[in-house]
């Protein structure tokens, strides 16, 4: 199969409490529409958009996660393989601005540290903020996150957050393969982070996909793709 035949796929997980606009947002993203009517995500949704990002043609899977408590056992284990993150909370919903931090521990936990936006939704409402700008910025620096705002309901920088991410992931990619490069110049032919060279094709899957994958270990603090690239020479 030739490098030119296949394609990068993406896991991005957007998490945060109930209410705050995640399933908006990737229904925005992927399919252009919009609806102000709220429907409680039950457990995880998912849909995926195709899209051109610095030269390279990527598929984005976006996994819609329940904001509630009482899906926490359901949603974690779609936290596992993900390769980039939006923490999102509501200009208009003090709570969700405050659990942002357990959000982000909740999906290191699963994928150590991987590309993640904290997105501030709802700037459309900003008349009924009920969180200070220097207070959003404080957060976003002690995450070590970049920090967006959007208006998914005036279709504000929702194009711009997953590009963001999109072109976060290819730049770590396209590093774990010059650093595998230099240390396996004889033999590469598939490389995969945390893991010798394969020669059967194992981080391809029946249609050509490239599926960045986790490789997550114990007792190793992981820092962006380097637990999850997995990309043919």
């Amino acid at each position: 199969m030739r490098e030119e035949d296949l394609e990068i796929a993406i896991k991005v997980v957007i998490v945060g409490n109930g209410a705050v606009g995640k399933s908006s947002m990737i229904q925005r993203y992927c399919k252009g529409t919009f609806t102000k009517d709220y429907k409680k995500t039950i457990g995880v949704d998912f849909l995926e958009r195709q899209i051109e990002c610095d030269g390279e043609e990527v598929r984005l899977m976006l996994w819609d996660t329940a904001g509630q408590e009482e899906f926490d056992a359901i949603t974690k284990a779609y936290y596992r393989g993900a390769q980039a993150c939006v923490l999102a909370f509501s200009t208009t919903d003090r709570d969700s601005f405050e659990a942002i931090q357990s959000w982000k521990k909740k999906v290191e936990d699963e994928c150590g540290e991987i590309p993640t936006v904290l997105v501030q939704n709802k700037i459309d409402l900003l008349e009924q903020t009920v969180v200070d700008p220097e207070e959003v910025d404080l957060l976003a620096r002690a995450l070590g996150c970049r920090l967006m705002h959007t208006s998914v309901k005036e279709d504000v920088n929702v194009n711009a957050v997953f590009r963001f991410l999109t072109s976060r992931c290819l730049i770590e990619m396209r590093r774990e393969e010059e650093e595998y490069m230099g240390n396996n110049v004889l033999h590469p032919l598939t490389i995969c982070a945390f893991g010798p060279p394969t020669h059967n094709n194992k981080g391809l899957n029946g249609n050509g996909t490239i599926v960045l994958r986790s490789g997550k270990t114990k007792n190793r603090k992981k820092k962006n793709l380097l637990k999850n690239t997995c990309r043919l020479l």
